[in-house]
């Protein structure tokens, strides 16, 4: 390989980097995201242009993959406005608490959304969503040792979107199938789909730590 950061094992790694800033403004701020325009230098010497970029700032997501002792894979199918559908996706919700670690974050969304908590915990994988146009990082986990939250120990209220959210156990190997066909099209559920189904091979040894630096 030539040029370019490497990682531990010589393998690609992505590198920090921030072009030169030479000014912003802030075009709109909602409940969630801000949308501003960056004037950014481009690196050619003495005569480098300044170019504008927009970008949506969000607070980050995680995720949860969680696998049962069936190889199954728990997905929920939830109405996502933008695109127009029903999609199936995996638990995961926004970095809303300050200072709460991302596994608390991630364990509180499978308790919320899916009504079960796991014993085994461990990170995936983490991702920039679309980084061409928001600095969203999301960060997912693997959950296994699987059980339900009793009736009555979880008094979370499902609103809006989330008040309908049906719940299906998909083989793993049904749901890789699926990606592939292009019926699964939410970024969570194709990657960590895809990643669980990798770790698998290499029976899960190469897994990080619930709580492992984050990029």
């Amino acid at each position: 390989m030539t040029g370019g950061a490497t990682g531990a094992d010589g393998g690609v790694a992505d590198e920090p980097c921030r072009w030169e800033t030479v000014g912003g403004e802030s075009r709109f701020t909602g409940a969630i995201i801000e949308v501003r325009t960056d004037r950014v230098r481009m690196p050619k010497g003495d005569d480098s242009e300044v170019v504008e970029r927009d970008i949506v700032v969000h607070p980050g997501s995680v995720g949860v993959i969680c696998l049962d002792e069936k190889e199954r894979i728990l997905l929920l199918r939830q109405y996502r406005h933008p695109v127009g559908y029903l999609l199936w996706e995996p638990p995961a919700g926004l970095r809303d608490v300050e200072g709460e670690p991302l596994w608390r974050t991630a364990e509180r969304e499978l308790a919320e959304e899916a009504g079960y908590r796991a014993r085994e915990w461990h990170t995936l994988l983490d991702a920039c969503t679309s980084p061409g146009m928001t600095n969203e990082r999301t960060r997912l986990f693997l959950a296994r040792g699987l059980s339900e939250i009793p009736e009555g120990e979880n008094d979370f209220e499902r609103v809006h979107e989330e008040a309908d959210m049906p719940v299906a156990w998909v083989p793993l190997d049904e749901a890789v199938a699926a990606v592939r066909r292009g019926q699964v099209h939410n970024p969570l559920a194709v990657m960590g789909i895809l990643s669980v189904y990798a770790a698998r091979a290499t029976g899960f040894r190469d897994l990080r730590a619930p709580d492992a630096p984050e990029w």
